[in-house]
């Protein structure tokens, strides 16, 4: 095993620790979160005991369902971190066209900071987010067209855009480079 996936597995441990803390503290069972989130009790116990890498949209809804930052699941303890592009955790989309870097998040304020990446001629139909959320992107690199509600803008590099996560929104390249994006969440929960 090579660090790498060393480095992957004590992620995989790391948020089955937490998810499992959390789940606890709340009082609920596995079934019980099972039924709040819509993610079946099977996988929630594999994610809990560090059996299987859960996919972006698993811990979506399993944020969704504790009413947390998504990234609280990654809980870190440090006061200062450092995100370098490329290296430590990359959650991979459903079908592999969209992945997303944790870059920081702040528990105070109900906010958190991503690296994104969207593979060149695709789309991504992100999870519903918390309610009365606000999601900040700006295009670090690349052509992106964003629709929030049926509304549609396109971003060029350094273009940012927020909204309100309450309707549904998806990104879009259409181009044949990759889009590189920057996304803050401010959680209102």
């Amino acid at each position: 095993m090579n660090l790498e996936a060393d480095d992957q597995r004590q992620v995989v441990l790391q948020v089955g620790t937490v998810l499992k803390k959390l789940r606890k503290e709340r009082r609920l069972s596995l079934e019980n979160l099972s039924e709040l989130s819509g993610v079946s009790k099977l996988t929630l116990g594999n994610i809990e005991r560090g059996e299987t890498n859960p996919t972006i949209g698993m811990l979506w809804k399993i944020s969704n369902s504790l009413s947390i930052p998504l990234m609280a699941l990654f809980s870190s303890e440090s006061n200062v971190n450092l995100s370098r592009a490329g290296e430590g955790l990359r959650i991979v989309g459903d079908e592999n066209n969209w992945a997303i870097e944790p870059m920081f998040q702040n528990v105070i304020n109900n906010m958190e900071m991503y690296r994104a990446y969207l593979q060149p001629n695709s789309t991504y139909h992100p999870e519903k987010h918390h309610q009365n959320s606000t999601e900040i992107a700006t295009v670090m690199s690349g052509t992106l067209t964003i629709t929030d509600n049926n509304e549609t803008f396109t971003l060029n590099q350094y273009d940012s855009i927020s909204f309100s996560t309450n309707g549904t929104h998806s990104y879009a390249n259409h181009t044949n480079d990759v889009a590189v994006l920057h996304i803050i969440l401010k959680y209102r929960i």
